[in-house]
């Protein structure tokens, strides 16, 4: 197990996630509150935003068995995977085969073809996401930073 939330920091050889202090809590929360999309940028979310929520049944599948908010699994997918079904969702290889990129080899179980819930499951349980409860704003943004990795919050703190 990579730990809570291990993901991509511990998949990819990074450090470990820092632990969800109050203070980080707050910065989380702030950053939420800040948030602005550019007005050029504007129609690109609303785009994902609408294919996040067409894809919302096929989410909520994995995300009733492993007791996460469907809209979680639906963010990963567009951050990992480009929202194409047709991939991993740890790290957007082909589901004609095990994952090349890191994590290799996933799902370890099974044969390919995977089918896309099979493998999402995987991931979800493999980086360490499902772990914890937690689904408040700063608890999310917190579980999707250490998904994805640590790497802007180490090299870029003011990203």
């Amino acid at each position: 197990m990579l730990g809570l939330c291990g993901g991509s920091e511990s998949k990819r050889g990074a450090t470990m996630a820092p632990p969800l202090t109050a203070s980080l809590r707050g910065e989380y929360q702030q950053l939420w509150e800040s948030c602005l999309v550019r007005p050029a940028k504007l129609a690109a979310a609303d785009g994902v935003a609408v294919k996040i929520a067409a894809g919302r049944d096929r989410y909520q599948t994995v995300a009733t068995r492993l007791g996460i908010p469907w809209y979680a699994i639906g963010l990963i997918h567009a951050m990992e995977s480009g929202l194409d079904f047709g991939t991993h969702l740890h790290n957007g290889d082909p589901l004609t085969a095990r994952t090349e990129r890191v994590p290799a080899g996933r799902p370890a179980q099974g044969n390919p073809p995977f089918a896309w819930e099979a493998s999402a499951e995987d991931a979800l349980t493999f980086t360490g996401f499902a772990v914890g409860k937690d689904w408040s704003v700063a608890g999310l943004l917190y579980k999707l930073e250490a998904y994805n990795g640590w790497g802007y919050r180490s090299k870029h703190p003011k990203t």
